[in-house]
């Protein structure tokens, strides 16, 4: 459009020209001149409109590089930045467990994580082995994660809702050499206690008896760590920098189980520092943080504030709607954490005095739809959302500095080599790179959906890609001749939008996986557990939307050619192997499930017909949670779901 105006206004002030008998090279210049005053009116109004958002992210972005170069340069880590945290403010709240209320300061934390070097070390592990933590949310996970990795240990930080073979792989392919847990999950250590290594030492913290302890072949955790001693332990040999790792957070791939991402030390930085200053957090804040730990976003953009920047941070055990506002009032927090399906569940509450009677100033999270977005903002009086993209181990994560209601972020478009991400061309259905004749990536232009990557620079702390414990699987997440010719890029996976301004925009997941209740959760994965329960029958796992609920509800396409199968059973079976967010909400009972000619299963029909009766002759049947069963689909209880009178 711009260019099409530009051209027009350059060859009428010609025609004009000439009109009034000037001549020909001065009627030329004249166009000339138009033409670039105005194809560059764009990039002024651009600009104009960009200018403070995008100085605003300079300066937020230099501040993290240079604060990772003083690190670097001193050969800190995270242990030691804590070390001058607590220096700053050993008086001062910094865990508070919102399940008991107990209140850790900083050099109470500092101590206990000494605590756990010592007996770290006291096992005899070396910097480089690594410890598996599978526990529910509390201080002490903190407390271990910091203190394993004091004397150098890494920790692999399992998601407490994994049961069996999922909750094996994670703990195997990490190669960890012991496991904490938490006695809250005994019966899920209890499922694959005899398939575990006999070499892999157990401690559990919490109460067991001493005979389930046996049972488990596990050493009580809480009295060792009472009697350790509370002094720093001596430095670990050799001594970890800023890209060496620090633990192990585990993201749900498009294929497969759950991969273990390496988080370095300069990653946690990173990822907590972007947080403090994109947002413009306080030193004074108190943070309430509901997410589970094992993830980036509760224990990383949360509990980081606490570590690296001095802030309070309120841990809560399990999200409650109900209980939200009661706690941020109590605590006196001034920040919360979301992901959108908690913002939905708070909207869907009754009203109550306390949702207008807290001090919290910002929320700060992830897939806040633009209509939750200022119903959430308007009803609660929360005046700044912070609202971000990218996965743990990424190198093109995005911030939403400004408040751009339904943005997840932006990348500058006065000075896009700053922060050298782009959105490329790709082929949605297979996720393919399009190329160009050269054999480069295509740019996309705004308004025009394409795959993020962004640039890997392995010598640069905010551009280096760490990958995976498993190293094809961090290869597949790399491509090459992106930019030019032999650079490499990391492959985000997501598609997003970017307008004329620089603003992103999240779209769903393609390919093989889908997001529910928070959680990304594997086809192939889901898949294959289903199968092996029914006798390798073919199944067909794919997510649906469902209107008003944000991501999209899991359903599972079944093959029972003989029609024996049994709901009632299957539902007592995936809850023994499947965490709640990974169960299928939707059933869809077939003889057969159709595949390709290279038997690859065919979800496109099965996606587009959904849980609607009325477009199959199939069985279907939907997950009621409140009553624990299985109930037959009809036209009914179908229009009771899209209109919002059933609760997922």
């Amino acid at each position: 459009v711009f260019y099409i105006i530009s051209v027009s206004a350059s060859l009428g002030s010609m025609g004009l020209c000439r009109l009034f008998g000037v001549s020909w090279p001065w009627s030329l210049a004249a166009g000339l001149g138009v033409y670039l005053g105005t194809s560059s009116w764009k990039y002024f109004y651009i600009a104009a409109r960009t200018a403070k958002r995008d100085l605003n992210g300079l300066y937020v972005l230099m501040r993290v590089k240079l604060a990772l170069w003083r690190y670097m340069h001193h050969g800190s880590n995270i242990p030691s930045i804590f070390a001058q945290t607590v220096k700053l403010h050993p008086n001062k709240p910094a865990l508070i467990y919102e399940a008991t209320g107990e209140m850790w300061t900083f050099t109470q934390l500092d101590e206990i994580s000494n605590g756990v070097a010592h007996w770290a070390r006291g096992q005899g592990w070396v910097s480089g082995d690594v410890v598996a933590l599978f526990m529910e949310s509390r201080p002490l996970q903190v407390a271990l994660w910091l203190g394993l990795a004091k004397v150098g240990v890494e920790a692999a930080l399992i998601n407490f809702s994994l049961r069996c073979d999922p909750l094996l792989h994670c703990i195997g392919v990490s190669e960890s050499r012991a496991i904490v847990f938490g006695a809250e999950l005994a019966d899920a250590m209890l499922d694959i206690s005899s398939t575990m290594s006999q070499s892999m030492v157990r401690f559990c913290t919490g109460d067991l008896s001493a005979e389930q302890l046996a049972c488990l072949a596990a050493q009580p955790l809480d009295p060792i760590l009472a009697a350790a001693p509370k002094h720093s332990p001596s430095p670990c040999v050799p001594p970890k920098g800023m890209n060496d790792r620090l633990f192990y957070i585990y993201t749900s791939g498009t294929t497969g189980l759950p991969k273990a991402a390496i988080v370095v030390h300069s990653r946690y930085y990173r990822i907590a520092a972007f947080g403090y200053f994109a947002f413009r957090m306080r030193s004074d804040d108190i943070v309430y943080d509901c997410l589970p730990l094992y993830h980036s976003a509760g224990n990383i953009i949360g509990v980081g504030q606490c570590l690296i920047h001095g802030l309070t941070v309120v841990v809560k055990k399990k999200f409650s709607a109900s209980r939200f506002w009661e706690d941020c009032i109590k605590y006196n927090c001034t920040v919360v954490q979301y992901i959108g399906e908690i913002c939905r569940y708070l909207l869907s509450q009754p009203v109550r005095p306390a949702e207008k009677q807290h001090k919290v100033r910002l929320a700060v999270g992830n897939g806040l739809r633009p209509s939750v977005w200022e119903a959430f903002m308007e009803r609660f009086g929360v005046a700044q959302i912070g609202e971000f993209y990218g996965a743990t181990e990424c190198n093109c994560s995005i911030a939403n500095m400004d408040g751009k209601v339904g943005a997840c972020g932006f990348n500058s478009r006065i000075l896009p080599n700053v922060y050298p991400i782009r959105l490329v061309r790709v082929d949605e259905d297979t996720m393919e790179l399009v190329r160009d004749s050269r054999g480069f990536c295509v740019p996309c232009r705004p308004g025009e959906p394409g795959l993020l990557v962004g640039r890997i620079n392995q010598q640069d702390p905010l551009r280096r890609f760490d990958g995976y414990a498993n190293q094809d699987a961090t290869k597949k997440k790399i491509a090459h001749n992106v930019f030019k010719k032999n650079d490499s890029a990391y492959l985000s996976g997501d598609v997003l939008v970017m307008d004329e301004l620089g603003y992103m925009y999240f779209r769903d997941r393609s390919g093989d996986t889908f997001r529910w209740r928070g959680e990304n959760v594997s086809t192939t994965e889901v898949e294959g557990i289903l199968s092996n329960l029914l006798g390798q029958t073919d199944v067909a796992v794919y997510g649906v939307a469902v209107a008003g609920v944000e991501g999209k509800a899991g359903m599972a396409a079944i093959a029972d050619a003989t029609g024996s199968f049994d709901c009632s059973n299957f539902l007592q079976d995936i809850q023994r192997v499947l965490p709640p967010y990974a169960r299928p909400v939707f059933l869809r009972i077939s003889p057969h499930v159709d595949t390709t000619g290279t038997f690859k299963i065919q979800k496109t029909r099965l996606q587009r017909e959904g849980f609607d009766p009325r477009l199959t002759n199939d069985k279907i049947y939907f997950l009621n949670t409140r009553g624990a069963r299985y109930e037959a689909m009809n036209e009914e209880l179908y229009n009771a779901i899209v209109e919002g009178r059933m609760s997922l």
